[in-house]
C-alpha cells in the first residue's frame, strides 16, 4: 500500500498547512516536518482521510478513496483530536481503544492486555506521565488492534519530551512487521533523526528546509487576514471517526473509520 500526498495545503494562504506532498508505504517509516502548533494535527487528518485538503489531493495506491484511507490508516496521538486526556489512568485508556476494537473492555481485560505488553506496572499512571516510547508502543499497538489497519500516522512523539530515537525504534519495528508508517515531527526532531545515520531516516517530503512560519497573510487591499484555524470536529466520540473538510464535518462512511 502507498499513500501519497500531491501538493496539498490547508487554509487561506496555506496557514493552516503549507503546500506539502509525501509520500509513504508498506513496509517502510517515514517522517514529515510540521511546525507550529496546529500543523501537525492538520497533516495527520489530511493523511489518513479525515480532513480535506483545500488544495491538492490524497491517494492510496494512485487512487482517491477517503473512505479507503480512514479505514486503513490510524491516526495515532494526534494533539486535541485523537490523543487521550493526560489524567486518565493508562488502564482506562487502554479500555477504551479495546472497546472500539470490539474486544473485552473491562478494567480486568485492560490490565491483562498491558501485563501481556510489559506495562502492568503502568496500569494506574496516567497517562501524561508515561515514559514517551513507552506511550507510542501502547498507543501503536492499540491502534493495529483494529480490524483493517495497515497504516499509522504517529503525530508529533516528539512534544512529550524523550531522545527520538526511543520511539523511533518503535515505528521501525512496525514497519518491519508489514505496516506503512508516517511520523510527524518538528524541526528539532527531525534534524536529529537526519543525524542519526544507524538509523537511515527518511524525510518523506524532501530534505529539511526552513518553513515559513507565517502567523498572518497579506489581503489583495494590504489587509490583513488571521485566517486558517484548521477545522474541529466538536463533538468528540470515537476520536478515529469522522472526516474534517474545509466547511464543515462530513460522516460520509464512519464505518471503519479511526
Amino acid at each position: 500500500m502507498r499513500i501519497t500526498l500531491h501538493e496539498v495545503s490547508k487554509g487561506r494562504g496555506g496557514q493552516a498547512l503549507p503546500t506539502t506532498s509525501l509520500e509513504f508505504h508498506t513496509g517502510a517509516v517515514r517522517f514529515a516536518l510540521a511546525e507550529t502548533e496546529q500543523r501537525p494535527a492538520v497533516l495527520g487528518l489530511i493523511a489518513s482521510g479525515r480532513m480535506r485538503p483545500e488544495t491538492g489531493r490524497v491517494t492510496i495506491d494512485g487512487a482517491t478513496d477517503n473512505r479507503m484511507l480512514r479505514r486503513t490508516v490510524a491516526l495515532v496521538d494526534a494533539p486535541d483530536v485523537s490523543d487521550p486526556h493526560p489524567d486518565i489512568a493508562l488502564a482506562g485508556v487502554v479500555g477504551e481503544e479495546l472497546m472500539f476494537a470490539g474486544l473485552g473492555a473491562t478494567p480486568l481485560h485492560a490490565r491483562r492486555w498491558l501485563n501481556q505488553l510489559g506495562y502492568g506496572e503502568l496500569a494506574s499512571v496516567p497517562i501524561g506521565n508515561v515514559d514517551p516510547a513507552a506511550r507510542v508502543r501502547i498507543l501503536c499497538e492499540l491502534a493495529v488492534l483494529r480490524d483493517g489497519t495497515q497504516a499509522i500516522v504517529l503525530v508529533a512523539p516528539d512534544r512529550h519530551g524523550g531522545s527520538p530515537d526511543g520511539w523511533w525504534r518503535i515505528a521501525m519495528e512496525f514497519a518491519d512487521r508489514g505496516y506503512a508508517m508516517l511520523v510527524i515531527v518538528g524541526g528539532s526532531a527531525a534534524v536529529a533523526l537526519e543525524r542519526m545515520q544507524e538509523f537511515d531516516a527518511v524525510n518523506a517530503s524532501g530534505p529539511i528546509a526552513p518553513l515559513t512560519l507565517d502567523t498572518h497573510a497579506e489581503e489583495p487591499d494590504g489587509s490583513v487576514s488571521e485566517d486558517g484555524e484548521a477545522d474541529r470536529d466538536e463533538t468528540r466520540h470515537d476520536p478515529h471517526d469522522a472526516e474534517l473538510t474545509a466547511s464543515d464535518t462530513e460522516t460520509e462512511d464512519e464505518e471503519g473509520a479511526r
